[in-house]
């Protein structure tokens, strides 16, 4: 199996910064063609220029995809394609979801990868946080993922090929006081995707979760909370996620190897065990004084 993804289109939903990011720079560096999606204009067109910069177009080599995906999209002989497609839109909007896929179809961007990384959470006692916030990021982390999974995995299994990564998090193998909603949804996720990968085993289509703990990305910007001094880079997350899905591995724990053996411990203890275990973790690092900031 190689680990490159020549030949292949991805999609990479939140591409506009931190793991997303790094995600379309790998895949890039790697040989894929990559679909930028997320709602900052700027900032994926100055990531798709970075991309177009280092590695130009794909064309005629006569290049076949590797068995991690066939390419519905490839340059025909004499063709060149762009490396690197932005896309704006809004996942976590009502018809977010519904407005890209029909951007996609008529831009005549067939996808062979569909990486579902855009994410977002809150932190804090749950009833002292706005409650806004928390509701979009359900509708980004489930109602966005669940649409663009169930639209392009529909092609995917039509043409026999391709796949998905979904990622979600060491937070979704036990409840998390003080990022209650955030768990929650990851927990969605990861229930989501072994029921999905179960229902198209066969198919062709390979579907995989991907629980990287933390990592250093703006993830808490706006409020007091700071991401641990032990975080994963985002590249490197992103290097092993894509590796983990070449090898077609069922499930991938990117970042310190750690990261694995912390999630037995809440599949064994008590639910209310663990619940009281992870709020303990939280509260040391002063998830329950979280404030917004300026």
């Amino acid at each position: 199996m190689r680990d490159d993804y020549r030949g292949v289109t991805a999609l990479v939903t939140g591409a506009s910064k931190g793991l997303g990011r790094a995600y379309a720079l790998e895949l890039a560096r790697r040989g894929a063609r990559v679909i930028l999606l997320a709602r900052s204009e700027g900032d994926l067109r100055e990531l798709a220029a970075q991309i177009r910069e280092r590695h130009g177009r794909h064309g005629r080599p006569g290049t076949t995809a590797p068995d991690i995906a066939t390419s519905g999209t490839a340059a025909s002989d004499g063709e060149v394609a762009e490396v690197a497609e932005v896309l704006v839109g809004d996942l976590a909007a009502p018809d977010g979801p519904e407005r890209i896929v029909r951007e996609l179809h008529d831009r005549g961007l067939a996808v062979d990868l569909l990486l579902n990384n855009a994410g977002a959470g809150s932190a804090g006692p749950f009833l002292d946080r706005p409650l806004q916030p928390q509701l979009s990021s359900i509708g980004l982390n489930v109602s966005g993922l669940l649409a663009l999974t169930h639209a392009i995995g529909t092609d995917l299994v039509a043409r026999g090929s391709g796949g998905i990564i979904n990622v979600s998090s060491t937070a979704a193998f036990q409840p998390m006081p003080y990022q209650a909603s955030y768990a929650a949804t990851k927990a969605f996720v990861l229930s989501f995707t072994e029921a999905l990968a179960e229902e198209l085993r066969g198919s062709g289509v390979h579907v995989m979760a991907a629980h990287p703990g933390a990592i250093a990305t703006g993830f808490f910007d706006g409020t007091s909370a700071t991401i641990n001094a032990y975080a994963d880079t985002p590249a490197a997350v992103a290097a092993r996620t894509l590796d983990d899905y070449a090898r077609r591995r069922p499930v991938s724990y990117p970042g310190r190897a750690l990261n694995r053996p912390l999630t037995w411990p809440a599949r064994l203890l008590p639910r209310t065990t663990a619940a009281r275990v992870a709020g303990g973790f939280n509260r040391r690092l002063r998830l329950h004084e979280v404030v917004d900031i300026a």
